[in-house]
């Protein structure tokens, strides 16, 4: 896969240095998901954390339980009703965490402690990891997993360490194994010293660097526990996100599926957390599969070489920027547990991840158990929106382009993805380019057999979708290459179209704001893939259901789920007789945000029965509302084809016929013809006046 480089568009540094403009608080693309616990439980902590930004509220089933987290949503309820803010659900599950079985107390707020009961441990003295039902002392740890030792060999490295433990903790060991005893005892030898406290959890590090040797323990996907809060939970509360510890494959997420179906919690995403090597082996089929992705950078970090983590990193961000589907980095702000000002390789570290593309962030220990909850939210959305600043909006547009043409130009004549890419969820990169060289397919402009076969599988998720922007803007009419390349249905194609259509359109006529209409939030995640440097404010308007048993009201869920994309503002909009009274209403709300200014352009995505329309319109003198429209249509094969009667018509039908030219083309953009299209749509939008005489 062709690496993504950032530009800096200006390299004067003395405009780097300048303070951030303090009013500049209204808009944050990069999404922020705190853990609630301890530290923020309450409700004006809660409410001081939507207010800094916080998108998604993280509730951890891995400890604690479940009418504390009961408790917790219940203030989180209560915190977006005061701030009159949205807020996603997110659950994340217990899974196949291997723990030290120690003794706990249920403190006055729920919450369970184990203080007091501190291991202190010393370089090179010898521990015991033991199966066997007996007390945790300062030697002998138990573990709650019975076939642990069997996965042990002398040599293995095991890391033992607080649950969401940060880089300011001393509660992390590193043991190496001796022998192993009885089939029971794992004989160990301290690596270096450290403090032990609160929940502790073992992780196996995979023994070989280039492969993956070790056994994997068999504990289910769902514990028990698990399942239990999902579905007590669900019943209470709408649960947007499910985040899926330890994924191993594409099964993982169908199971997954499954169990989310049969308990009702159809509309419920399912967000999978690498964790692991062998999640990375699988990575192709758990991104076609999951809804999002989150790199857990803690215990991936213990998995993989220190020296290969920002290889890693960049290259599953890239991946999902592709496929466009969100995906969410942790561990970034350590330090900020104890400390209200991060280090200078943490700030450095979350503007990198900004500018790779990623599409939030997820505070652990820092807001759970930390001093700081409310300043690590605040923190991180001051450097998102620097880096924001610098972001190349315009090669991240180019770049996705020029990928989905390279893999076309990869595939024979009358190949497919199908036939073209191995598929199976389970293969490692050995048999990737065994599959590769059995095919004989043409690699072009591709540097090795690797990056193709993963740059395919993202391109064949991609259809699901529909067919790349590449095909849409530049080969429509070359040779049926979009239809030979993509078998997705033309609604999808449709999507796929009209969707980078707007983003360049927006980026044209230098629009301060993107409108998506959306009932499921698929178009808004499609126009957030392409990242335009404007907010895309996703309008979803409520609507009555019913199951033949009962009414329910939908659409607030499709609101929250859109929280955890990049550029996405969602808005629950009152319903209007027509879309232009619900445009404007959206318009005043962004204005009351600062976001639109008087006579500024803004895009509107909707779709008009079985047709999609773009429209462009010009915010009105005061601010808070529109001035006037010019409606670009698009039929069936996602061209622009009319422009509607309004003042200043004239320019904009010459201009209508210079963007339809440049939707249709069979060659490259013509980016003259674009900027006199939209110099045209400018000049009709000055020249034309409404009824009542005023300028429109």
């Amino acid at each position: 896969m062709k690496s993504k480089t950032h530009f800096l568009q200006d390299l004067n540094l003395n405009s780097i240095l300048e303070p951030a403009d303090p009013t500049d608080k209204n808009y944050c693309a990069t999404k922020i998901v705190g853990t609630i616990g301890p530290a923020c439980q309450a409700v004006d902590k809660q409410v001081a954390m939507l207010e800094a930004g916080m998108s998604a509220a993280r509730f951890d089933l891995t400890w604690g339980p479940i009418e504390y987290h009961r408790r917790s949503l219940d203030n989180l309820q209560t915190a977006m009703k005061q701030t009159r803010r949205l807020c996603a659900i997110m659950l994340d599950t217990l899974g196949r965490e291997v723990m030290i079985r120690r003794p706990f107390r249920i403190e006055a707020d729920g919450w369970p402690n184990q203080a007091g009961q501190e291991i202190n441990v010393k370089m090179g003295q010898t521990l015991t990891l033991t199966t066997r039902d007996i007390e945790c002392t300062d030697t002998l740890l138990p573990v709650t997993y019975p076939k642990f030792a069997g996965m042990m060999e002398a040599g293995d490295t095991l890391y033992v360490g607080r649950y969401l433990v940060s880089g300011a903790d001393s509660a992390s060991l590193y043991l190496e194994v001796i022998e192993v005893l009885d089939g029971c005892d794992v004989v160990c030898i301290a690596k270096n010293e450290a403090v032990l406290d609160g929940l502790l959890t073992v992780f196996h590090v995979e023994r070989s660097s280039d492969e993956l040797l070790n056994l994997q323990n068999d504990l289910p996907l769902l514990s028990d526990y698990d399942k239990e809060c999902i579905i007590s939970l669900a019943a209470d509360y709408e649960i947007d996100f499910i985040s899926l510890s330890y994924t191993r494959s594409i099964d993982d997420i169908l199971e997954a599926r499954t169990f989310l179906d049969a308990v009702g919690l159809t509309n419920t995403k399912i967000f999978a957390k690498l964790e692991s090597r062998q999640s990375l082996l699988n990575f192709k089929g758990i991104l076609n599969e999951a809804d999002g992705i989150i790199i857990s950078r803690g215990n991936l970090g213990l998995d993989c070489l220190p020296e290969k983590m920002a290889l890693i990193q960049k290259t599953l961000i890239q991946s999902c920027n592709l496929v466009g589907k969100p995906v969410l980095i942790t561990r970034v702000v350590d330090t900020m547990a104890v400390s209200p000002r991060p280090t200078r390789a943490e700030a450095t570290d979350v503007a990198n991840a900004v500018l790779d593309g990623v599409d939030g962030i997820l505070l652990g220990q820092e807001t759970l158990r930390g001093s700081f909850p409310i300043e690590s939210v605040q923190m991180l959305v001051s450097i998102a929106r620097q880096a924001e600043k610098v972001f190349d909006h315009h090669y991240h547009f180019d770049h996705l382009l020029d990928t989905a043409h390279e893999v076309e130009e990869g595939y024979p004549s009358g190949a497919t993805p199908e036939a073209a890419s191995p598929i199976s969820s389970q293969g490692d990169l050995a048999e990737l380019d065994h599959e590769n060289g059995r095919t004989g397919r043409a690699l072009r402009r591709i540097p090795s057999n690797e990056s193709y076969s993963s740059l395919t599988l993202a391109i064949k998720a991609m259809t699901r979708f529909g067919p790349s922007s590449y095909g849409n803007l530049q080969t429509m009419g070359k040779s049926d290459s979009s239809s030979r390349l993509y078998h997705g249905s033309p609604y999808l194609s449709k999507l796929e179209s009209i969707s980078s259509s707007a983003v360049r359109a927006a980026d044209k006529v230098g629009a301060s704001l993107i409108v998506v209409y959306t009932h499921t939030g698929r178009t808004a995640q499609l126009v957030a893939k392409y990242r335009p440097p404007m907010p895309i404010l996703t309008l979803v308007v409520p609507r009555l259901v019913s199951d033949s048993l009962r009414w329910k009201l939908e659409g607030r869920h499709n609101a929250r789920q859109c929280l955890l994309t990049r550029g996405l503002l969602p808005m629950l909009a009152t319903p209007q007789p027509h879309g232009d009274a619900v445009l404007s209403e959206a318009i005043t709300a962004a204005s009351r945000l600062g976001i639109v200014k008087p006579h500024n352009h803004v895009v509107a995505v909707q779709r008009i029965h079985d047709d999609f329309c773009v429209k462009i319109v010009s915010v009105d003198e005061l601010g808070a509302g529109i001035k006037r429209t010019v409606n670009l249509d698009v039929t069936e094969h996602g061209c622009l084809t009319q422009v509607a009667s309004t003042p200043g018509a004239a320019s904009a039908v010459e201009a209508h016929q210079l963007l339809g030219h440049l939707i249709s083309s069979t060659s490259d953009i013509d980016e003259a013809a674009v900027s006199k299209a939209m110099r045209l749509l400018s000049s009709s939008s000055a020249n034309g006046s409404s009824a009542d005489g005023h300028k429109s």
